[in-house]
Parts: structure tokens; C-alpha cells; sequence
């Protein structure tokens, strides 16, 4: 398979609610969305990097650069035998890793329904359903903060991630675990705090938390080797794992006992596969995590989450949880706490071209036909 020609839209949409984590608050998600063209067939990709660097050093605007100068030339003329042959040629990039994931990603599902395959069928996952986690962004005040979590456990979610902050952590968190002693509940601090908060994270174990998520610096895994060994909640790794070789990396040290997989921010799916397999040889518990996607990146996830060593359950909320209007059909939903794992070739969604095109607010593609 050679790739004849790559559109890349960029596109806002508007949440249905705002989303506040330790570094800021979202009200829309301005992104990318890659279209990979061969033999008639196309194949969707998302970037998940945010418009401005507060969750990595990538943005929209400079992924779109990579893209179109660094990314798709090293792809003209290049016979793909097997998606993962696009990560390898990709190599010599340094970082850059969301505009790389979702390049990669576009390709993936354009091979996948080539070959007749569901995206899930060709990552080589088992599951026909994925169980389902909620991030629920900082509340000004505990008492709303309770009712959405209040909203989530009624809904069914089989795990409630709640964002905190400096000021917005231990009291919260007690007034959430009174509220509702039985609920699978997580702490996801986004890299706020320094092992100058010990006493803040022992205090937290008397929660009974699932995990605390990516506590110290986002590129730490020394600190979080001793953060670790100090307390017995599990510390979960997200900003910190940008590949396999972090990953095995932080296992070695002892810095965390389960990993968040975000396909964008390792890269992309071949990636996420190696770390996957390397914590399922290891013991390490594997979820995948969200970043606000469209439906073509939460279908990703989905597919990604079938796996055998996706042993906790993920952002993969339905659709109707952040957009009025998804850009696929049927949207992504939940039932009874679970999604199903689409069994159509690709992504086993229908992606809304004409929506696509209007809500594009600018695109640049490359035909080598």
C-alpha cells in the first residue's frame, strides 16, 4: 500500500461543559484531524495535542507544522506493508510524538479496513467490550463536585477520576470518599505537586484510592520512585511514559505500579502495543487515557483498550458527555458501565464528512498521485 494523498483539517468545537485540571480549563477543543487516501479508501487519525503546551510541549499549531514539513515527506513513496512500518520510518523524528500518533493512527485505520479488519482486530484485541471510566475536571466547591460524582456513580462508571490541585486536594477528596464509601474513585493531580507533599499523598492512602495519577513533575520518575515507596496507594504514570523504553524504565526503578497509555503521547499505536505487551510481562496494571477526543480518537482508545493488558478501565466516556454533536455515527455509548468494541473493518464508526468539512477552520493536504 502506498499513501496517494494526506488532508489535515484543524477544527474547534465547542464542550458541552468546561473541563478545569490542574493546569487550566477548556471550554473548546481546538484539534487535528488526519485523513490518510489509498485506493479509494480513507482512514482517520486525531491529534490530541492541545492548543497551547500546558500538558506537553506540543500544541495544534505546531503539530500541524510537523506534519506538513517533517512528517509526510518522510512518507511519499513509501510501500506500507504493515502499519507499524510507519512508527519505524518515523524513528529518526525526535519527540513530536502526538503529530506522529496521529499520522500513524489515520494510516492504521485506512490499512485496517483494507484488509477487512476492525481497528481492534488488527491491534489484536480480545475483548467485545471495554468497561468504562470518568474524569471529572476540578468544581469550585465540594458540594458540586459531589454531585457530579453523585451524576457518575448512578450512571454506572465502573472508575470516577477526579482532577486536583494545590488547595483543591485532601478535604475534597475526604468530603467525595464520605459521600460514597463503596465508589472506585482516583486522584489525577496532572504533575502539580513535589515530594515536598509527602504528607499531603500518606494522608491520601486513608481514602482507599484506586491510584493517584502522575502526582510529581511530568517528566519525573526518580521522585516517583520515592513517592512510591512511601505510601501504599498505587502511583500511576502519565506524563512521565513517552515509550517503551520509559516504561521500562520506571518498572525497573519501582516508580509506579500501573501505567495510563495515551496513543498520542507515545506515539502511536505500534507504541502503545510494545509498552502494553512490557507491563502485561511485568505485572504492571495498564488503562487507556483520554484527552477530550472526537469520536475517531475515542474509537482509537476503544480498540486500543481491548487488549489483554488493559486490566483498568479507561476515558472512554460516550460522546454525549462532551459534544452536542460527535463527528461520527453511531456516537460512542455506554451501558451498564461498559462499551462495546466495534467489530466493523476500521474504526466500526461512520465519520460525518460533511460535519468534518464545516466545522474545519483550516486544512492543508498532499496528493502524490
Amino acid at each position: 500500500m502506498q499513501l496517494e494523498s494526506v488532508t489535515v483539517r484543524r477544527m474547534t468545537l465547542p464542550m458541552l461543559t468546561p473541563f478545569t485540571t490542574s493546569f487550566g480549563t477548556q471550554t473548546h477543543r481546538d484539534l487535528l484531524i488526519v485523513e490518510a487516501h489509498s485506493g479509494g479508501v480513507t482512514g482517520y487519525g486525531e491529534c490530541v495535542a492541545l492548543a497551547e503546551p500546558l500538558y506537553s510541549e506540543e500544541t495544534t499549531s505546531t503539530c500541524a507544522l510537523v506534519i506538513q514539513d517533517y512528517i509526510l515527506p518522510r512518507l511519499q513513496g513509501l510501500e506500507i506493508s504493515h502499519p507499524r512500518e510507519v512508527s519505524a520510518a518515523l524513528s529518526p523524528l525526535k519527540r513530536n510524538n502526538m503529530a506522529k500518533a496521529a499520522v500513524e493512527g489515520a494510516i492504521w485505520e485506512l490499512w485496517a479496513k483494507r484488509e477487512n479488519q476492525s481497528l481492534a482486530q488488527s491491534f489484536g484485541g480480545t475483548k467485545d467490550a471495554v468497561e468504562v471510566g470518568l474524569s471529572i475536571g476540578i468544581k469550585p466547591t465540594d458540594a458540586d463536585l459531589i454531585d457530579t460524582v453523585g451524576a457518575a456513580v448512578d450512571a454506572g462508571y465502573k472508575r470516577i477520576k477526579i482532577k486536583i490541585a494545590p488547595g483543591r486536594d485532601l478535604q475534597m477528596m475526604r468530603a467525595v470518599r464520605a459521600e460514597f464509601p463503596d465508589a472506585v474513585l482516583m486522584a489525577d493531580a496532572n504533575s502539580a505537586y513535589t515530594m515536598a507533599d509527602l504528607e499531603l499523598f500518606q494522608a491520601l492512602d486513608e481514602l482507599d484510592l484506586l491510584m493517584v495519577e502522575q502526582p510529581l513533575a511530568h517528566d519525573d520518575i526518580v521522585d516517583h520512585r520515592h513517592l512510591q515507596a512511601a505510601i501504599r496507594t498505587p502511583v500511576c504514570l502519565d506524563e512521565s511514559i513517552h515509550s517503551a523504553e520509559d516504561a521500562r524504565q520506571a518498572i525497573e526503578l519501582g516508580s509506579c505500579r500501573i501505567i495510563n497509555i495515551k496513543i498520542g503521547r507515545v506515539g502511536g499505536i505500534a507504541e502503545s502495543l510494545k509498552i502494553e505487551q512490557l507491563c502485561r510481562q511485568h505485572g504492571i496494571d495498564v488503562w487507556c487515557g483520554g484527552m477530550l477526543e472526537t469520536g475517531i480518537g475515542r474509537a482509537h482508545n476503544v480498540a486500543i483498550a481491548s487488549l489483554e493488558g488493559f486490566t483498568l478501565p479507561g476515558d472512554t466516556a460516550p460522546s454525549a458527555r462532551y459534544w452536542a454533536e460527535d463527528i461520527i455515527e453511531p456516537e460512542v455509548t455506554m451501558d451498564d458501565g461498559v462499551v462495546a468494541v466495534p467489530t466493523a473493518p476500521g474504526l466500526g464508526f461512520s465519520v460525518k464528512q460533511q460535519l468534518l468539512e464545516d466545522l474545519t477552520v483550516s486544512s492543508f493536504s498532499t496528493d502524490w498521485r
